[in-house]
């Protein structure tokens, strides 16, 4: 049997799992119900051998998260694509079905969101096989989770009959948008609707003559942008003046509800996409408790209790259908009913133009992360986690100095002509206007606290000379004056380990 593509898709925001979930680090990068991550997760899933390495489509500011977590999960993707911005699962769906039509048209490609839960693979890829078929006769197959309770935050499939199995696919009458609690209710008792999963299998061939009849527009722009990418550390870099041409739309809309070769495989099994902080707590819990991290409970039930803050404690007494989160920077409390209402919440931040609701505290960079500490006037104190065998970019900083601090591994820094080894409880003060890199030359992750002083200390005082991220550097003849050592550039294949 032909091996399938998954096209895995990990862009998005999350902002119902606020403050776990934010732009800066959406939830499918979070381990929001395991050990490993949502997106981890996802990949294990596809480990079998009905399907082939992955196909990526993920965002500028998520592309080292995705290969860092690829790595760390024991997974090599075949291509990953950087969208230029989120138009949606139209335009992403897309490319990826054109990157697979390049070398075979007759592809088989799997399309999954990257934040899903279905803890039973092997059931899952069961079903997944037996729409094979009806994929191969080209057939656009979507994938319907038979409902357990009347749920209004899901969109639903029509269906002529009830499914009896999930070996057997069906005609799909209608898709039905998200209903209210009378009609969920009548919907469930029915026993002809499913949930939409957002799950799809088809052809390369087939899914692109369906864009070239129902979203041609749609397919002369994510062509374009195709055709006139570029190849950057391992990613393909969709041509943004013709991506922003492509309508944003879901797949749903822009071809899948005008579509005339539909049918629907029923999945039986456990699966939920951690729409929002109820989800969660009906993944997790216990006796009516879910409790992370440094929390407790006292005579409560039906209760989300979590702590993501290193040394925080978090206790809640007496309390019924609660959700409480706390994080170094924020804190969220709601009535579980209202789960869905948090969106509303970030918009109020963003009204505020408050940084929680967007920023996330770890700031995720390619080398590493990042935290602050304590901010205060004129001075700023981070804590600064190297990933082994990784480097900053070789920079300077017109507003600041810093003192660094090595309190783990051992630390490899450049200041304009000398460099030195430091270890651990060694320090080194880095002056204003300094070229300077870091680098952690180890087999083990390097810890230094920075301390920042300066007139100014925003991310964006920073002179990039040399990097091996390929980020944004100065003009090559400002980088030639500089009498300060060098790493070898990277290969194309230098973001997947």
């Amino acid at each position: 049997m032909s091996k399938i593509t998954p096209v895995v898709l990990c862009g998005g925001s999350g902002t119902r799992l606020w403050p776990v979930s934010r732009q800066s680090y959406p939830k499918q990068f979070s381990a929001l119900v395991g050990e490993e991550s949502l997106f981890q997760a996802s990949l294990q899933r596809f480990a079998s051998a009905a399907f082939a390495p992955p196909v990526i489509v993920t965002a500028d500011q998520f592309r080292f998260i995705a290969v860092q977590q690829c790595h760390a999960a024991g997974v090599t993707p075949q291509a990953v694509l950087i969208e230029p911005d989120g138009r949606d699962t139209g335009p992403a769906v897309l490319a990826a079905a054109i990157h697979l039509a390049q070398t075979d048209p007759d592809a088989l490609m799997l399309v999954a969101p990257s934040d899903h839960v279905i803890p039973d693979t092997a059931h899952f890829v069961r079903t997944i096989t037996a729409a094979v078929p009806a994929a191969k006769g080209g057939q656009l197959v979507t994938f319907g989770i038979t409902p357990d309770r009347p749920e209004t935050g899901y969109g639903y499939l029509e269906l002529a009959e009830p499914p009896v199995c999930d070996t057997k696919v069906l005609p799909l009458l209608r898709f039905v948008e998200k209903p209210n609690a009378a009609a969920a209710a009548t919907m469930l008792a029915d026993g002809r609707y499913l949930w939409n999963a957002g799950l799809f299998l088809f052809s390369a061939r087939a899914i692109l003559a369906a864009f070239a009849r129902h979203a041609p527009v749609m397919l002369d722009a994510v062509q374009a942008a195709m055709d006139n990418g570029s190849h950057d550390l391992g990613f393909l870099r969709l041509a943004p003046e013709h991506w922003s041409r492509a309508p944003a739309l879901s797949i749903d809309y822009a071809v899948m509800e005008q579509a005339d070769n539909l049918c629907v495989a029923p999945y039986t099994g456990h699966w939920s996409d951690l729409g929002d902080w109820a989800a969660i707590w009906r993944e997790t819990e216990t006796d009516g408790l879910a409790l992370s991290g440094a929390a407790q409970a006292i005579d409560c039930t039906g209760t989300l209790l979590r702590a993501d803050n290193e040394g925080q404690v978090i206790i809640e007494i007496g309390l019924q259908d609660i959700v409480a989160i706390a994080l170094p920077d924020a804190v969220l409390i709601s009535h579980k009913s209202r789960a869905q209402d948090v969106k509303a919440a970030v918009g109020l931040l963003k009204a505020t133009q408050a940084v929680q609701a967007d920023r996330f505290p770890k700031d995720h960079r390619p080398w590493g992360w990042f935290e602050s500490l304590v901010v205060g006037d004129r001075f700023q104190v981070k804590r600064i986690v190297v990933n082994a065998g990784e480097a900053l970019s070789l920079q300077s900083h017109v507003h600041r100095s810093e003192h660094w601090i090595v309190v783990q591994g051992t630390a490899r820094v450049t200041c304009n002509n000398k460099v030195k080894l430091l270890t651990e409880n060694e320090s080194v003060y880095i002056p204003l206007g300094s070229t300077h890199r870091l680098e952690n030359p180890g087999k083990l992750p390097m810890v230094l606290i920075e301390v920042q002083t300066g007139s100014y200390l925003g991310e964006d005082d920073i002179i990039r000379y040399e990097d091996v991220y390929a980020r944004e550097t100065r003009p090559k003849e400002r980088q030639k004056t500089c009498a300060c050592s060098s790493l070898a550039a990277p290969d194309i294949s230098a973001a997947i380990p």
